[in-house]
C-alpha cells in the first residue's frame, strides 16, 4: 500500500507575514492580527448544516445533474456537481468581508456541456483522470505492453482523454456529520485506452477553518498509471480583477520539469533561481510572463521536501481584495498554468468574458509524462495497493 503521512504541519507563509495561527482557531474563538484575520466558528455547529442539494440541468442524453453546496458559518461556500465531480463555486468573503467567487466557472450546468466548451476545452473545476497532465504520443509501455491511448492534444494525450473523468457523472454520498461530499466513479478496463478496472473516490469537505480539503482514493484490477488532480481556476479578485496577472503567488520549489515544444518533459529537473520561472519569493504573476515561451506559464514545479508528507506547495495573496489562498499537498508536484489558452469566447459567472490570463490553476499531481520517464516518481497502481493523496487548499485575507 502507498503510505501517505496526512499530517497537517503548521507552517509560515513566507513572505505574506501571514501565521499558522491566523489559520487555525484557538478554542473555537476568532483569531485576529494586524494584517491577517480569519473567523471560525464550531465543527459541531458547521457539521448539523444540511447539505443543499439543487438540480443542475441535464447531460445531452438526458441524465439529470444535480448540485450540492458545502457551507461553514464563516460565510464560505463550495458548490460541486456530480458532472465530473466540477467545483462550480467557491464563495469567500474579502477583507470588508464582502463574499465574493473566486473560481472560474458557469451559473449552470449546460454551460460544462455545451459545444462551445467541450471544444475549447478548460476544465473549469473538474476532477482530472485517470491521468491528469500529457503522455507523449498517446503511449506507454507496463509490464512488456504497449498501450495507446487518445492523442487529444497534438499528438499527446492529456488529461485522460477524450472523455476522462472530468466528463462522466460520479455517484454522490454525503458524509455524515461533515459538510463533505463523496464521489465515485469506476472506470472499466479499457476506457480511454488505460487496463484495469479503476474505481475512484473523491471527497471534499469544507472545514470549519476554511479549507477545501480534497482526499482521492483509487484501487485497481490491473497495473495502470493514474495521477488525479482538480482543475480549478482562480481568480481572487472574484470579478474585480482584470486578470490574475497582479496576484501575488510563491511556490515551494526550487526546480521545475522542463519541458520541450509540445509541452513534454524532456527529463531534466532545472533550478528555477534566477529565471522567469522563479516564484521561490512572493512574485506577480505578471512581472515576468512575457519572458516565457507558449505565452505563460504552463509547468510543472518540483515541490520541496517532496515526500509523500503534507507540505506546502504554493501561496497567492490578491491585493485588492486581500484574499488569500494556501495550497497543501501530499504530492511532489504543482502545475502551475496561468490561463494562457483562454480567448474570451467562453462567458462565465457575471457575464464575464473569460479572456487569456483570467485565471490560474494550481493542479496538485505526480509529474507529466511519468509513465514514460523512469526517473520520475512512480505513478503506477498495482493490485493489493490503495492510492491515497489529499490536497488542501485554505482561504483567508490579509488586511
Amino acid at each position: 500500500m502507498k503510505k501517505i503521512n496526512l499530517r497537517h504541519p503548521l507552517l509560515l507563509l513566507a513572505g505574506l507575514g501571514i501565521t499558522a495561527a491566523t489559520l487555525f482557531s484557538c478554542n473555537n474563538q476568532s483569531t485576529k492580527t494586524e494584517e491577517t484575520s480569519t473567523t471560525t466558528s464550531t465543527t459541531e455547529t458547521d457539521s448539523n448544516m444540511s447539505i443543499q442539494k439543487e438540480s443542475f440541468g441535464k447531460t445531452k442524453d438526458g441524465t439529470e445533474l444535480q448540485l450540492y453546496t458545502l457551507r461553514n458559518e464563516n460565510g464560505m461556500q463550495v458548490k460541486i456537481t456530480n458532472y465530473g465531480g466540477i467545483v462550480t463555486s467557491i464563495l469567500t468573503p474579502d477583507k470588508n468581508g464582502k463574499p465574493g467567487d473566486v473560481v472560474l466557472g458557469f451559473d449552470k450546468g449546460e454551460g460544462y456541456t455545451s459545444d462551445a466548451y467541450l471544444k475549447s476545452g478548460p476544465y473549469f473545476g473538474a476532477l482530472v483522470g485517470r491521468y491528469g497532465n500529457r503522455i507523449a504520443k498517446g503511449k506507454f509501455t507496463l509490464d512488456g505492453k504497449e498501450y495507446t491511448l487518445a492523442k487529444n492534444n497534438g499528438e499527446n494525450h492529456l488529461h485522460g482523454g477524450v472523455k476522462g473523468f472530468d466528463k462522466v457523472v460520479w455517484q454522490t454520498e454525503e458524509v455524515p456529520g461533515q459538510q463533505a461530499l463523496k464521489l465515485t466513479y469506476v472506470s472499466k478496463d479499457g476506457e480511454e485506452g488505460y487496463p484495469g478496472t479503476l474505481t475512484t473516490e473523491v471527497t471534499y469537505t469544507l472545514t470549519p477553518d476554511n479549507q477545501l480539503r480534497i482526499d482521492y482514493i483509487a484501487t485497481t484490477d490491473k497495473a495502470t498509471p493514474i495521477n488525479l488532480t482538480n482543475h480549478s481556476y482562480f481568480n481572487l479578485g472574484a470579478g474585480q480583477s482584470p486578470d490574475a496577472l497582479g496576484h501575488v503567488l510563491t511556490i515551494n520549489a526550487d526546480r521545475y520539469t522542463v519541458v520541450d515544444a509540445s509541452l513534454i518533459p524532456t527529463g531534466e529537473l532545472r533550478p528555477v533561481k534566477g529565471t522567469v520561472m522563479d516564484f521561490m519569493q512572493p512574485t506577480a504573476i505578471g512581472t515576468r510572463i512575457a519572458q516565457v515561451e507558449g505565452g505563460g506559464y504552463d509547468h510543472n514545479y518540483v515541490l520541496n521536501n517532496g515526500d509523500g508528507s503534507m507540505k506546502l506547495a504554493a501561496t497567492v495573496y490578491e491585493p485588492t481584495s486581500g484574499r488569500y489562498m494556501e495550497v497543501m499537498t501530499t504530492e511532489p508536484g504543482v502545475q502551475f498554468y496561468s490561463g494562457n489558452f483562454l480567448n474570451g469566447s467562453l462567458t462565465g459567472k457575471g457575464d464575464i468574458a473569460y479572456k487569456k490570463h483570467y485565471g490560474f490553476c494550481l493542479e496538485t499531481q505526480h509529474f507529466p509524462d511519468s509513465p514514460n520517464q523512469a526517473k520520475f516518481p512512480s505513478t503506477i497502481l498495482k493490485p493489493g495497493e490503495t492510492y491515497h493523496t489529499t490536497s488542501v487548499y485554505t482561504f483567508g485575507v490579509r488586511k
